[in-house]
């Protein structure tokens, strides 16, 4: 008999149960640690896990299909389709047009990679449109079944530029709509000298202070891009002071002396008006025993 040996009427010894461990906390799902955080049954996590790897999946097809312009050639397909139906442009009407061709306008219109109305780009037709030096807006629109309007605003000339030895029309915003032939000029104010095109707008709010003036005047200079020199039909020159206030005041008393005692077409040569609160007269040379010229008055300005 061996040395170990078994009491009669004992009961074997159980194995006490293996203690749970942290392994198999690691093990449990992922819905099941969640459950513990959040107080959310874990069914319901395992649903909203489901449809959030739906949603990436969906939102990703949806950057492809983006990228690879998947709905523009959808979409192109179905303006094609509705044109084959019979909505195709057929006709250009254009609208506003006095002193621009219309055959460059008709020409843009038509340069379409598709005719179909839903796929005729009106933006791209508008800002080709207004491209043209003579267009200041356009405007572009489907008229159905088968019209394109194109609606423009005509820059309006206000002046005659004098650059570079030669003349071109411009608006009161400087712009250059053409050149103007030394044998065809409208009758329209000129100005001359480097950015004096920029200084339309205030040129024209100078004159409109003497009225009087403007059918006498031939033209003006922009002097050193900071003041002006009138030049009148009967030959004399106003030189006025810097400034736009302070050039219209120079202006209007000028155009108040020549009213009452007729300044103009009386033999002088130059008005000097530059220095505030006084007047210098250039006469000619051979009239200098008369009334000789000041300092001021013989300096010439760059």
């Amino acid at each position: 008999m061996t040395s170990a040996t078994v009491r009669r009427g004992s009961q074997p010894r159980r194995r006490a149960p293996a203690k749970k461990t942290t392994r198999a906390k690691k093990n449990a799902s992922f819905s099941a640690q969640m459950a513990e955080i959040v107080p959310l049954k874990e069914a319901t996590i395992r649903r909203l896990a489901h449809w959030a790897v739906i949603c990436m999946i969906a939102l990703f097809l949806l950057i492809a299909a983006i990228f690879f312009r998947v709905p523009q050639m959808i979409g192109w397909q179905i303006g094609e389709g509705v044109g084959k139906l019979g909505f195709t442009v057929e006709r250009v009407e254009i609208q506003g047009i006095d002193r621009m061709e219309r055959l460059p306008v008709y020409a843009v219109a038509l340069d379409q990679e598709s005719m179909a109305m839903p796929n005729v780009d009106i933006d791209e037709i508008r800002r080709r449109v207004e491209a043209f030096p003579w267009v200041g807006e356009a405007r572009v629109s489907r008229r159905l079944p088968d019209t394109l309007v194109v609606a423009i605003t005509e820059r309006v000339p206000s002046a005659i530029w004098q650059h570079n030895q030669q003349l071109f029309l411009v608006d009161t915003e400087g712009e250059v709509l053409e050149e103007v032939p030394l044998d065809a000029m409208p009758d329209l104010p000129l100005i001359i000298g480097p950015g004096a095109n920029r200084q339309v707008a205030n040129f024209e709010t100078l004159m409109d202070r003497a009225p009087a003036l403007k059918p006498l005047l031939e033209g003006a200079t922009w002097v050193g891009n900071r003041r002006w020199d009138l030049r009148f039909s009967s030959g004399e020159v106003l030189a006025l002071p810097e400034g736009q206030e302070e050039a219209a005041r120079a202006l209007v008393r000028f155009a108040r002396m020549d009213g009452v005692t007729g300044l103009l077409g009386e033999g002088a040569q130059r008005f000097d008006m530059r220095v505030p609160e006084r007047f210098v007269v250039r006469v000619p040379q051979e009239q200098e025993t008369i009334a000789e010229p000041s300092a001021e008055t013989s300096e010439e300005e760059t």
